[in-house]
Parts: structure tokens; C-alpha cells; sequence
């Protein structure tokens, strides 16, 4: 393969630390590379330092001759270029009728921009679409190479969707080059075939996407514990000879691993949901929330506040959400989806109690105690001065974790804090630092009810793993929006998503979303060249979507059965043993014709696409 560039001893520092030391790395020509690594640790200035956008002040990077690299930062890299319309942003002076002649550049506006107006100005956009607007305008360039920074950040499920679809066909499988930072671990298994961990001032390499790299890890780790085991066990041998003599005679020790599911065959399995459901019920009894038939919509004149504002005498906005009825049941963990502006901070509002419903009801039970997790650190604006260590000490002494006390600064360890954090200001603290200290102070306040807004924003796959750990052992209900797919699909059971102002249960989870959403984009599509379906197709589609309401209607009493089931089960009398076998059979026979009816659900979606 042909090289594209590379990294020669590079080193970093700064007056406070040196990042590299002496890092050599390079692409070829189609190598996908995800660059993973704690917060702190570099991998941002690698990729910067290898786009040629940051000097090192150690070593060189070298090109091939001619070779174009890109480069997309974490930053608003549309704040410079004043008040333009979204149209120049991304194509300059081009005419609309240069771009759109070539299908490369009009699939990028297709796919990226088509939620956006091309003739508003970028100054009006939200945090999303600005970046969606960036991502655009860089995709529509002629890279070899292109340097990716955490290109997901603020963009919606089917905008990360498109965009992993776009960079596995945007070269052929042996040119171009890729490099991309991101914590998002469905991504970069979508994407990448190759990994870099940046820890300790060195890049160290895996083959694979993010799947193959935690493997390689594992095992990486279980060769070094070995290690480190044997040392210790000749130390010890070292120490008994020098107390008694020459050492007895002793077998060593062997280790075989066969498979990589050797490695995780003990393992349990991620959550007891029963316990888990057994804990929930005692905590929070049989009500949780309940919204009944809830309308919504934002008065225009007072930029949102509802309260106390009689709406039917105020000029309004559209509706953002109509006849939403949920009722949460104890130990629920639900994901939230929907595009940016689809309503579901809206929706959070509602269940909070910070906005009230224009219509329905929203009925919270007598023992909720409801905690959120939002996006702007509100929890910490007190204590901007303080030491982690004085805010921590502020805290109860243990907390329950698995069944062990474990006290505040155990669990700080738990989450990725050091020793070092501990004399540092809150003020201080990295941003996925302030996540971390955010989710514990609102633990601490032991909570049934958790709404986690975008909890994946500004932390590393480590810290997410530990994150998600944690949450596998708490007792509660939990409530996530996010557009990390993986993180949604590791700590909830179901997900909903909020479509055209409407609570839509997803059985076939986020992949159904995203062909939903796939469909209503081909479908507008449609509309505006004016195509329609031929008769026969038009007709076989209407049968597969009644028959595909039919078995979606029959899902959701499924569903309920089985919550039902479980709920039996832990208020069951746990001595006796032959009642509990009885609602055991009843529970897994309800999850069987659960999991058939969602397998049948799963058929209808593919055959509509």
C-alpha cells in the first residue's frame, strides 16, 4: 500500500508536562484509523499535530507529494466567517448549479443538510446543525486524507448514521485515509479497521474496530497480570530462600487461552434484571410517572415559559408533542431518540415537573424522588472554587453498590478520578471531569428516578465503560436521551423516540428508528420530484404496515405482560419456592412470545424497508 503520511518521533510538552515523548505512526493508503484514549492523554493533538494544524516541538511529519489532508476540530469552526447563508458556508462562491450537477456534493447536502435550509444564515442555526453545516463543508472538499475530531458531537442518530455510511464508501477499499477521534464506540466499529490507544505519551496499535480493540485489550492485560503475578510469586520464592534455604520444589503455573470467549466466560451476566426490578418496586412502590393524554406547545411571546400563561389567549407555536401517554414502571430503563428540536428536552421538562402540560395530566407517585443529570453543569455552579476533596467530604459516608458500602471517594475512583483530582478546584476540572462529578453529587442525593441528558458528552470510552458499569447495579428508573447509540443500547431495556410530536415505542430499537427516519426523508423525497409507487406496490405496502400496527399493538401488550410478570415476581414471597417457580415459568413464557412477536415485528420493518 502506498504511504500517505506519517508521525517521526514525535514529542510534545508543554511547561507543565510533556504529552509525547518520541511517537512514530503513519497512514497508508486505506487504513481507517479511531484514535481512543482517556481524556488528557493526547489524542486530540496527535490528530492535530499529524493534519499539520499544531507543531510539535519533537520530531517531523512527513507527506507523500500532493497529498491533500482535511481536517474537521472539536471547535464552532463556523464563528469566524461572520453572518453568511449555510449555501456559502459550505460551497463558497459555487453556483447552485455547479454543486448540485455533481452527485458526490449534492448527496452531502442530501444527507447531512436536509433538515437545514440552505438559505438561512449560519448565525441562526443550533449547536447541531452548525456542526452539520462544518461536516459539509468539509466533505465536500477532494481530501487523500481526512482528520476527524469528535465529528459526532451534537449530531442526531440518523446524522451519525449517514455520515459512518459516507466515510466506508467515500474512497475504495484501498485508497484514501481516515483518522478519527471519538467516544463513540458504535462509530468506530462502523467505520474504522484499525485502532491507536494514546496512553502514557505513546500510541499504541490494535487491528479492528472498537469490539476487536477491547479483546485485544483484555488479553493484553490478562498477559501483563500474569506477568506480574509470576514476578510476585518469584519474589516470593526469592524471600523463603533467603528465610529458609534453597526453595522446595514447585509446579509452575500455566495459563491457556483458546478462544476470546475464554476470557469473559465467567463473566455474569451485565445487570440482574429481576433484582434489579425486586429493588425498584421496594423503592418506589407501584406508581412512578404517569402522563395521560399530555399536550404541549410554547407560547411564542415570552420565549417559552409557561408557567402560570393562559395558552389558549397566547399567540403559540406548533404543537411539539400531542397525546403522549407513558406510564413509567418501577425499574424501567428507557432510551429517548428523536432529531434535535423533536422534542425531547420537552418531554424531560414534563416529567420533571418544569413544564406543565397544556392538556392531559401528569401523575408522579408519592415516593419519587427524581434527579437530572442536564447539560450545563448546573450542579456545580456553587462550588466553582471549592477542592473536589471539600465537596466530596460534604457527602454521606457509604454508599450501596452491589450490595457493599462504598464510600464517595471509592466511587470517585470508580468513575476515573485519581488521588491528583482531589486537590484540584472544581472550576478546574476537564469537562468530562465535571460530568463525573455532576453524576456523583446527584447520587449522592439517592435518587429513584434518573434522567441522564446527553451523559456522554466530553467523556472517554474508559470513563463511559466504568459509567455504564455503575449504572448496570443502580436500583431505579432510568430515563436517557442521548445520540451515543452504544451507550443507549448498553444501559436500557427499550427505547422510544419522539417523531411529528408523538411517543413512538421503537421494538426493533434504534435500527428501526433509523429506517423510519430513512423512510420519511425517501418519502419527502418522493413528494418534491413528484414519483409515486405503482398500484400493486402502493397496495402490498398499505397490507404490511396494518399487519406491522397489528403485531406493534400486540408488542406492547407483550410488553406489559412481562412487566407484569416481574413485578409479580419480586413481590412474591421469596420463601416460597413453589410459588416462585410457578411466576418464573409464567415470566419466561411471557418473554418467549415477547421475543417472537419483536422477531416478527423485525420482518415486517425489513420487507418496508
Amino acid at each position: 500500500m502506498a504511504h500517505l503520511l506519517s508521525g517521526e518521533k514525535i514529542g510534545l510538552e508543554y511547561p507543565n508536562r510533556q504529552v509525547f515523548g518520541e511517537v512514530t505512526c503513519g497512514i497508508d493508503e486505506g487504513d481507517r484509523v479511531g484514535i481512543v484514549g482517556r481524556n488528557g492523554d493526547g489524542k486530540s493533538s496527535l490528530l492535530a499535530i499529524l493534519a499539520g494544524a499544531l507543531a510539535p516541538t519533537a520530531g517531523q511529519v512527513r507527506r507523500r507529494n500532493g497529498v491533500r489532508v482535511g481536517r474537521l476540530g472539536q471547535g464552532d469552526e463556523l464563528a469566524s466567517l461572520g453572518s453568511i447563508r449555510v449555501e456559502q458556508a459550505v460551497f463558497g462562491q459555487r453556483e447552485r448549479y455547479e454543486w448540485a450537477s455533481k452527485p458526490a456534493m449534492r448527496g452531502v447536502v442530501d444527507g447531512l443538510l436536509a433538515r437545514v435550509d440552505l438559505d438561512s444564515d449560519i448565525a441562526e442555526l443550533s449547536g447541531g446543525e452548525r456542526r452539520k453545516v462544518a461536516l459539509a463543508a468539509l466533505l465536500v472538499g477532494d481530501w487523500d486524507v481526512l482528520a476527524l475530531d469528535e465529528p459526532t458531537n451534537h449530531l442526531d442518530l440518523e446524522a451519525i448514521a449517514w455520515l459512518a455510511g459516507h466515510l466506508k464508501t467515500r474512497w475504495p477499499a484501498s485508497k484514501g485515509g481516515l483518522l478519527v477521534v471519538t467516544h463513540d464506540r458504535w462509530f468506530l466499529d462502523e467505520v474504522v479497521t484499525g485502532t491507536w490507544e494514546v496512553h502514557d505519551g505513546m500510541v499504541e496499535p490494535f487491528s479492528g474496530g472498537y469490539a476487536a480493540y477491547v479483546l485485544a485489550r483484555v488479553e493484553r492485560d490478562r498477559q501483563a497480570a500474569a506477568i506480574e503475578t509470576k514476578r510476585r510469586n518469584l519474589m516470593r520464592k526469592e524471600l523463603a530462600w533467603l528465610r529458609r534455604g534453597a526453595p522446595a520444589r514447585t509446579s509452575k503455573p500455566r495459563f491457556h487461552v483458546e478462544a476470546a470467549n475464554a476470557l469473559i466466560e465467567d463473566v455474569p451476566q451485565i445487570r440482574d434484571s429481576i433484582g434489579l426490578s425486586q429493588m425498584a418496586v421496594a423503592r418506589l412502590g407501584k406508581r412512578v410517572i404517569d402522563l395521560e393524554d399530555v399536550s404541549f406547545r410554547y407560547p411564542v411571546a415570552d420565549g417559552g415559559d409557561t408557567t402560570g400563561v393562559d395558552l389558549s389567549r397566547t399567540e403559540v407555536s406548533p404543537w411539539v408533542l400531542r397525546d403522549v401517554t407513558w406510564r413509567i414502571a418501577p425499574g424501567e430503563r428507557t432510551g429517548v431518540l428523536g432529531a434535535n428540536g423533536a422534542g425531547k428536552s420537552t418531554l424531560l421538562g414534563l416529567i420533571d415537573g418544569g413544564l406543565l402540560p397544556v392538556s392531559g395530566r401528569v401523575r408522579r407517585g408519592q415516593t419519587v424522588r427524581l434527579a437530572v443529570l442536564d447539560q450545563t453543569y448546573s450542579t456545580l455552579d456553587e462550588t466553582g472554587d471549592e477542592l473536589v476533596r471539600d465537596v466530596v467530604g460534604r457527602l454521606k459516608t457509604t454508599f450501596q453498590i452491589e450490595g457493599r458500602d462504598v464510600g464517595p471517594t471509592q466511587l470517585l475512583e470508580r468513575l476515573g478520578f485519581t488521588s491528583d483530582h482531589l486537590s484540584t478546584p472544581v472550576g478546574d476540572l476537564s469537562g468530562g471531569q465535571k460530568r463525573r462529578l455532576q453524576l456523583l453529587l446527584i447520587l449522592c442525593e439517592e435518587p429513584n428516578v434518573l434522567i441522564l441528558d446527553e451523559p456522554t458528552n466530553d467523556i472517554d470510552t474508559d470513563t463511559l465503560t466504568a459509567l455504564e458499569d455503575l449504572l448496570d447495579t443502580w436500583p431505579g428508573c432510568l430515563i436517557v436521551v442521548s445520540h451515543d447509540r452504544y451507550f443507549i443500547e448498553r444501559v436500557t431495556d427499550q427505547q422510544y423516540a419522539v417523531m411529528d410530536a408523538h411517543l413512538r415505542h421503537l421494538p426493533g430499537g434504534i435500527d428501526e428508528y433509523v429506517a423510519l427516519m430513512a423512510a420519511e426523508d425517501s418519502l419527502k423525497t418522493l413528494t418534491k420530484t413528484g414519483s409515486t409507487p405503482s398500484p400493486s406496490d402502493a397496495n402490498e405496502d398499505r397490507l404490511l404496515r396494518k399487519r406491522l400496527a397489528t403485531v406493534e399493538s400486540r408488542l406492547g401488550k407483550a410488553e406489559r405482560a412481562v412487566t407484569e410478570a416481574m413485578g409479580r415476581l419480586s413481590q412474591a414471597d421469596q420463601s416460597d419456592w413453589h410459588k416462585l417457580e410457578e411466576l418464573m415459568t409464567a415470566l419466561s413464557s411471557a418473554k418467549t412470545h415477547h421475543d417472537e412477536l419483536e422477531q416478527e415485528w423485525l420482518e415486517l420493518a425489513d420487507r418496508l424497508g
